[in-house]
Parts: C-alpha cells; sequence; structure tokens
C-alpha cells in the first residue's frame, strides 16, 4: 500500500475529521514514514512503532491525564460533570492513588470470577441468538450490532454488577453519549450530552449503592462498596461512582465493537468463518489478530514528567505523547505483512488494552466473552451474511461499527 506523503501535524488532522475516522489506518503510515516517535507539532508527539508504545505504557515518568493535568490544558474542565467523574476513576489516576483504587476494583475481576462466567456467557449467548433468529427468520437484514453486539456485553457486566435485565438497553445510549468524554475534547458544547448522560448514571447508581449497603452482595457493586465502607479513605465515595460509571461504560463498549470487528472479519472471509466453525481451538487467535488489526480503542496518551529517552527517541519534559496502540499493532518490524489478517500467527501480543499499570482490568472478560461468542454466532447461522455496507460511529479513538446489516439465511 503506498505511504501517503503527508507532515505528522496533517496526517492528525486527517485521521480525526470525519472522512479520516472512516478509515484512519492510512494516516497512521503516513506519520509511521517519519519515523517511530515523532513530533507533530511543539509539546505533541505521536508514537507508532510497536516497541515504543509499549515502552510508553510501562514507563512509570509517563503519566496519564490526571486533575493536574487538565487543570493546565482544559481550565473550567470541572463544570463538566463527566470529566470530574472519569478523574475520579483509575482511568485518570496515577500512583500512587491509581494503586490502591485499582486494586480494589480488580477484587471484582479475579481470574476465578472472570473463569466462574463461562457458563453464564454461553447460557446468554444462546439466549440471544435464539431472539437473532426469530428477528431474521423473514429474511430481512438484522443489525448485527443492536441486536446482539451490543446485547451481549452490556448483559454480562449488568449481570456483575447486579443490575436488572429491564435497565440494560438503556444503557446503550447512555454509554454512548458518555464515551464522547473519553474523545479528548476540549469544546464544551461537544461534552453537554456526555454531562447529561454522566448525571443520569450517577443518578441511577445512588439508590443501587444504598441498597447494598443495606443488603450486601457479592456482585461489584457489592464487592465495590463493602471495600469503601471498610476503608473511605483509600476509596472515597465519589471514586466509587467514577469508578463504577468506567466499568459500564467503557466496560462494554470496547466489548461490543470487538464482536462487531470479529464478525466483519469473518463474513469477509468465508474460510475463516467454516475454520471457526469447525475448529473451537482457534476462536483464540482469532479475537487476538482482529485485536491487533481493527482494536476497539485506536490510541491512548501520556504526560512526560521529565525528559524521557524513549529508545532514542527524547520525549521533552511536559510533552504530550499520543500512543497510537492501532499503529503500533501495524508495525512491520513486529509483524510480517501487518495490513493482512492472519489468525495463525504466532505471538499475537495486541496493544489493545493497553499496557503497564494501566492495562484494562476488563480485557480477560471481553476475549472471553468474543471466544465464546463469534464461533457460536457462525454455527448457529451457517449461511449468515452482509445484508447491506456496514457502518462506522463517527468517532475516532472508540472505532466501531453503529451499522453491521447480516441476513441469516
Amino acid at each position: 500500500m503506498p505511504v501517503l506523503e503527508m507532515t505528522p501535524d496533517a496526517a492528525l488532522a486527517a485521521m480525526v475529521s470525519p472522512g479520516g475516522r472512516q478509515n484512519p489506518y492510512p494516516f497512521y503510515e503516513a506519520i509511521r514514514g517519519h519515523g517511530n516517535v515523532v513530533e507533530v507539532r511543539p509539546g505533541l508527539m505521536a508514537a507508532v512503532g510497536y516497541d515504543e508504545c509499549v515502552k510508553a505504557l510501562r514507563e512509570p515518568r509517563m503519566r496519564v491525564q490526571d486533575a493536574a493535568a487538565f487543570d493546565r490544558t482544559f481550565p473550567g474542565w470541572r463544570d463538566h460533570s463527566s470529566l470530574r467523574h472519569f478523574t475520579n476513576s483509575m482511568l485518570y489516576t496515577n500512583p500512587p492513588a491509581h494503586i490502591p483504587m485499582r486494586r480494589m476494583v480488580t477484587e471484582a475481576f479475579t481470574v476465578p470470577r472472570i473463569a466462574a462466567l463461562r457458563s453464564t456467557v454461553e447460557r446468554m449467548t444462546d439466549e440471544l441468538l435464539e431472539r437473532f433468529a426469530g428477528l431474521g427468520a423473514a429474511g430481512a437484514p438484522v443489525d448485527f450490532m443492536t441486536e446482539f453486539a451490543f446485547r451481549l456485553p452490556v448483559a454480562v457486566i449488568s449481570h456483575m454488577l447486579g443490575v436488572p435485565e429491564s435497565d440494560q438497553v438503556w444503557f446503550r445510549e447512555i454509554a454512548a453519549d458518555i464515551m464522547i468524554a473519553l474523545e479528548g475534547i476540549s469544546d464544551a458544547k461537544e461534552l453537554e450530552p456526555a454531562n447529561a448522560a454522566t448525571d443520569q448514571l450517577a443518578e441511577y447508581f445512588a439508590p443501587l449503592i444504598a441498597e447494598r449497603r443495606r443488603t450486601p452482595g457479592d456482585d461489584v457493586i457489592g464487592t465495590l462498596v463493602r471495600v469503601h465502607e471498610e476503608d473511605s479513605d483509600r476509596f472515597n465515595a465519589h471514586e466509587l461512582i467514577g469508578n463504577l460509571l468506567l466499568l459500564l461504560s467503557a466496560g462494554f463498549d470496547t466489548t461490543t465493537h470487538l464482536l462487531g470487528h470479529g464478525l466483519l472479519q469473518a463474513l469477509r472471509r468465508p474460510v475463516l468463518a467454516d475454520r471457526l466453525r469447525l475448529e473451537p481451538e482457534l476462536a483464540a487467535g482469532y479475537v487476538e489478530e482482529t485485536l491487533r488489526v481493527e482494536p476497539p480503542v485506536q490510541a491512548t496518551t501520556r504526560w512526560a514528567t521529565q525528559d524521557i529517552d524513549l529508545l532514542g527517541h527524547r520525549i521533552p519534559a511536559g510533552t504530550k505523547l499520543l500512543v497510537i496502540l492501532a499503529a503500533g499493532n501495524r508495525d512491520p518490524r513486529r509483524y510480517e505483512r501487518p495490513e493482512l489478517f492472519d489468525p495463525d500467527r504466532r505471538d499475537i501480543r495486541p496493544l489493545s488494552f493497553a499496557g503497564g499499570v494501566h492495562i484494562c482490568v476488563g480485557a480477560p472478560l471481553a476475549r472471553l466473552e468474543a471466544q465464546i461468542a463469534l464461533p457460536r454466532v457462525l454455527t448457529r447461522f451457517p449461511r449468515l451474511a452482509l445484508g447491506g455496507t456496514p457502518t462506522y460511529r463517527p468517532r475516532w479513538l472508540a472505532r466501531g461499527n453503529d451499522w453491521l446489516p447480516v441476513t441469516t439465511g
């Protein structure tokens, strides 16, 4: 594929434009044409190399954007409830405060807890597929995103949180609006939907938290409430709400789009679809390759607290580093023919769930859901096919289909 000749600044502007969001990958390669770590403009650099992204994610002197960073870059951010709540979560908190907060949240996502969910995920998948079969029985296209890819992750995370099933569909629109706050937007008007959605969800969680205080349970809300009650100095009420908002919105959003990307790859490659039906052991590698080629989260950011040598590249103190995970996943130094979708690759290690102390706590759950669901979808519908042209939602950071029409045959 020919590399576009553009400056890094022009490539960045193009990839976040409405057209670029539909296919940002050529613009990542345009940046790579200038190096694996490049200056976009004074104060902003971008990492597109695999090793450089790994190093940046693990470097303790590279920090996430926390409240202090927002104070420098976005005066008045505290007027936006979506940003206030997210800065109270582990997503926008740095060590040492990040460590006890993350430890408390991961108590609800232990390996045994995730493993114990397998039968629940299988049951939920089969129930949703039975419903899907009814929707597609007349031969009309059915939107896979709305009717399956969204419903399974929200059902699973709601089960873990202890949220009533009747409230699950309401979460999709709410979570989609909340995710706007993670796009790095500084325009107050663009944040209005995120603020409204955050306020609604925070209000929704209040009685659930009160109920768990009265009647403790072993679901995620119950676990976090118990931890908060035992040591409120280490895990205060604002952090409790902030992390619940993060787990619900970001938690199922990424899995939704992993399922969409995974199915679309199979529908475009019938040989692989047949292999997933016949070779269940392929699912693990297939999901990893999907995460590599089409990560639901395209990038993250880090801030240099001092001058840093990043594998030979100088990152000046105070610099914002855009760590483009999706570009690192396609580094030709790490993967031969990186543009090729090949689930038989050896040693597939996508950067899609970030890394270091901020690696996504929900990654094992997302992998479990996709490894179970994708083969089951294709097996249940052996003649499953595209029923139209898929479209992508108008977001860059959290990339995914907003419409994926299929026919069940």
